[in-house]
């Protein structure tokens, strides 16, 4: 099965950037999902890979053929480039059998040349039987439940035998149940077909569970590309830890400074004193030297750019997250106010990091609880800040009720709040 390589692929509209420099590899047999919120660029990447839309400049190379570059001036049409396109909309013909509607495609097929009858009558019936409709085929759309009808738009996608699968948004009209089962189906079938899958989602949880590899955007840039995990536990920056994760991740702005044995302290939650220790060695005065550097270097290649000739300024600038620190009086602007230091830090603490117990160093009273059979999600207040934790196992609390917390583990986050970048990882320990 053929890798996908983007090179330097920029779309624009005028001075909006759908899509800005993306560089992304997607290699054989992967199953990558484009995730992101809505006008991220995700759909829009995905479309310039299928041919359906034309960049503005860049390469795109699928297997060992160019299908795009704007240098060379090659822009292969989407019908040569054996890919296979599912879309939100099943698009089923309505006045067709689901035999028909499957083999329909495999009738048009002109090269190397046309298939006999027999032929696709083998190619629909295997197709039916990986995606579990063999017993439907004679019937007609109508006939068919919602999941039923995606399994006959994913096996009439897949019976040209595709080299690459590229989904927009496929499951959104599923309801939860038939969406869960769908997600198996899915995966089940990137296995047996030993296809390129790339996926296009703004639904994080469906990113999470399919995806081999997750290329997170905002504002048509990269912001990580890595394993599902990897992603969830060790964020780029503030904007990833946000959107991937649910409950969404606790951010406690802190001030602190770093001692000589590398540990870090900080007062955070209104004058709490508390110590981070990271995972490994760390001079927060080398982190922030490193990431100056990069910025000015960044900035100096930008200047190269601008300079030449037919340069369109970027009109959706790109700018730090503006993170959001849970209050129970929550009219406070968390936006940036002030000149910021290398003293001012945020800290990321996952629910699941949040550990309740009668000998927590911190007190905290329940907000809310929302139990639902093998967890419960809680809001802890402490003083005016809320701070979410997910507690297994059928425990019951009632609100009001005071309860001690502390944070446990090592895989808490610490970030750059001048810059939103991630700086490491390690323990938060109250003192």
């Amino acid at each position: 099965m053929p890798r996908i390589e983007l090179t330097h692929v920029t779309k624009r509209w005028d001075k909006f950037y759908g899509v800005d420099d993306l560089n992304l590899v997607i290699e054989d047999n992967a199953f990558v999902t484009l995730l992101g919120p809505s006008g991220c660029g995700k759909t829009t990447t995905l479309r310039m890979i299928a041919g359906l839309e034309t960049p503005t400049s860049g390469k795109i190379t699928i297997g060992d053929q160019v299908v795009f570059d704007s240098e060379s001036g090659i822009n292969v049409p989407p019908n040569k480039r054996k890919v296979g396109f599912l879309f939100q909309n099943y698009a089923l013909w309505p006045n067709m059998t689901v035999y028909q509607n499957i083999s329909f495609g495999l009738t048009n097929i002109k090269e190397p040349r046309k298939l006999t009858k027999q032929e696709i009558d083998d190619i629909v019936h295997r197709v039916a039987k990986v995606v579990h409709i063999s017993a439907f085929l004679d019937r007609y759309p109508a006939e068919l439940s919602g999941g039923q009808q995606q399994r006959v738009a994913i096996a009439r996608t897949l019976a040209p035998e595709p080299s690459v699968l590229f989904m927009d948004e496929p499951l959104s009209n599923l309801d939860a149940k038939l969406r869960l089962e769908m997600r198996s189906e899915l995966q089940r079938l990137h296995l047996e077909t030993g296809s390129t899958f790339v996926y296009v989602t703004h639904d994080q949880m469906e990113a999470m569970t399919l995806a081999t590899k997750i290329c997170l955007m905002e504002n048509g840039v990269l912001q990580q590309y890595d394993a599902p995990l990897t992603v969830y536990g060790q964020p780029n920056n503030l904007f990833v830890a946000d959107f991937v994760g649910n409950p969404a991740i606790n951010f406690i702005e802190a001030k602190g400074a770093q001692n000589a044995d590398g540990t870090v302290d900080v007062t955070i939650l209104d004058g709490r004193k508390a110590t981070f220790t990271p995972k490994g060695s760390l001079s927060l005065k080398e982190w922030y030297a490193q990431a100056d550097a990069a910025a000015a270097e960044k900035e100096r290649l930008h200047a190269e750019k601008a300079a030449r000739k037919g340069y369109v300024e970027k009109s959706n600038k790109d700018t730090v997250f503006r993170y959001h620190v849970a209050r129970v009086d929550d009219e406070e602007d968390t936006g940036e106010e002030g000149t910021l230091t290398d003293e001012d830090l945020v800290i990321g603490v996952r629910p699941e990091f949040l550990e309740l117990s009668e000998n927590g160093a911190m007190e905290g009273e329940i907000y809310s609880a929302m139990p639902t059979g093998m967890e419960t999600t809680v809001k802890v207040r402490v003083g005016n800040f809320l701070l979410t934790g997910v507690v297994f196992g059928g425990v019951l609390y009632q609100i009001g009720q005071k309860v001690r917390l502390d944070f446990r583990g090592d895989d808490v986050v610490l970030f750059s709040r001048r810059n939103g970048r991630i700086i490491t990882q390690g323990s938060l320990r109250i003192q």
